[in-house]
């Protein structure tokens, strides 16, 4: 029997901070949140807000989502609001809908399947599945205790009582907050092996923090990082976004080439700043995180297509003739480069399609740079695709991958001429429950464009 952690060796008895003793408040909570959990507490169910939400709202930051966790199935969930949906395979779990917000209800999951004298349901020992260690579907309903053990660090298995207002704490989630530390609730090798994207999930979260991840639960991971391989190319997607795009992308990536992670997510890229002497890729992609960065800590809007031109720009180079974008490249060449180089790459991490084709106008337009005719500029101008090109040409002059004079020349002639399209407006952005993630295909995709959200 393949258990998720070894009870006897954590906690089982919680720690109950009361509400004089905690910082999280009702007023804190969105409404939306509020009716489900209240409504479950009415129905007679436990209502428990739970995960990165109760860990948010005690450090005093201001949650992305609320997530609810309780005893009720998901069936009994939906028999409670006409708005519910459940879905998830792996995972089933109800999305209580209001317009954009989605509040997601889990019920309580066991720690192990329950063995034939456990139970005479034939579906219920059947729900949990697993492979070589690695959870493929995990539907098998326990109590709160069960819950808060089964979940992957001790941060994130803490439950607010809607009932007292009081925070359950079961693995010492409470005092990791106040350490600053990241740790794995259980043997770290069984849990990465369970899900191996855990890896990624500690260095998101201590760059997001601020916090260091706890020795033990760091130790195996250079050892484990091959088990992303295993990993759906269109899961690593999303894990990217969230890991590079929600405004620590500088630390979270250097940290990733720490733990040995970034290789297999970027694996070309990686072998390129390793044979890359003089550091100037690195600088190049280190500009790069830093602006977006910055975009996002200035709740401006930003773009995977971008992000993601600057991550596999090393892999094309590296084809090119002296590992550079010379003035008189042959374009067959080059787009053959720019094919090979993305085609690895989407073994590894999956990218839209809605993403993958500007980032080949903003690769095809480099070579296009390469002039000081105004009458080449202007015509330039006109492109869509301009604003995050001409972006992109200024990040490679500041890491000396282009004529520094040439960078120059074109940000003088960006700045001075009349033909130059402006940015656009950053848009304000809603708060509330969950949200829906865009799928509009025609979204523009420059540096100076929206972005899908970026979640949990």
């Amino acid at each position: 029997m393949c258990r998720v952690s070894d009870p006897q060796s954590l906690a089982t008895q919680p720690t109950i901070v009361p509400r004089d003793e905690h910082i999280i408040s009702r007023s804190q909570i969105s409404e939306r949140a509020l009716t489900v959990l209240y409504r479950l507490k009415n129905a007679g169910y436990g209502a428990y807000l739970v995960g990165g939400g109760v860990r948010d709202l005690s450090l005093g930051r201001e949650p992305k989502d609320f997530d609810v966790a309780t005893d009720a199935t998901p069936e009994q969930v939906k028999s409670l609001f006409r708005n519910c949906r459940l879905i998830g395979r792996r995972f089933r779990l109800a999305h209580v809908h209001w317009g954009p917000d989605i509040i997601e209800v889990a019920t309580f999951r066991a720690l192990h399947p329950p063995t034939a004298s456990d139970t005479d349901e034939p579906e219920a020992s059947g729900e949990r599945v697993l492979e070589d260690g690695m959870i493929l579907r995990d539907n098998v309903y326990g109590t709160i205790e069960e819950d808060a053990l089964r979940r992957d660090f001790t941060i994130n298995a803490l439950y607010y009582n809607i009932g007292d207002f009081s925070v359950v704490d079961y693995a010492g989630g409470m005092a990791d907050l106040k350490a600053g530390r990241i740790r794995l609730i259980g043997d770290p090798s069984v849990r990465y092996r369970e899900d191996p994207v855990r890896m990624l999930r500690a260095v998101r979260f201590a760059a997001k923090l601020g916090f260091v991840i706890d020795d033990e639960t760091a130790a195996p991971i250079p050892r484990m990082a091959d088990a992303l391989d295993d990993i759906p190319a269109a899961r690593l997607f999303d894990e990217v976004l969230k890991l590079l795009m929600a405004g620590q992308g500088v630390e979270t990536f250097e940290s990733l080439r720490q733990h040995g992670l970034f290789r297999y997510l970027f694996p070309a890229t990686d072998t390129a700043l390793d044979d890359d002497a003089d550091a100037q890729l690195l600088n190049f992609l280190v500009s790069a995180l830093a602006s977006t960065d910055q975009r996002v800590n200035d709740g401006r809007p930003v773009t995977p297509a971008f992000l993601f031109a600057a991550l596999i720009w090393p892999a094309i180079l590296t084809q090119l003739p002296g590992g550079r974008l010379q003035s008189d490249i042959n374009r067959e060449l080059f787009e053959q480069s720019v094919t090979e180089a993305l085609e690895r790459q989407l073994r590894q991490v999956a990218i839209p399609k809605r993403f993958a084709l500007p980032m080949r106008e903003i690769w095809a337009l480099q070579p296009r740079f390469d002039t000081r005719s105004e009458a080449k500029a202007r015509r330039l101008f006109s492109h869509p695709r301009f604003r995050a090109a001409y972006d992109f040409l200024l990040l490679r002059g500041e890491a000396g991958l282009v004529d520094p004079e040439l960078a120059a020349w074109w940000q003088h002639f960006a700045t001075t001429s009349d033909d130059a399209p402006p940015p656009t407006p950053a848009r304000r952005r809603r708060r509330g429950g969950r949200k829906r993630r865009n799928t509009d295909a025609s979204a523009p995709a420059s540096s100076d464009s929206g972005s899908d959200p970026v979640g949990e």
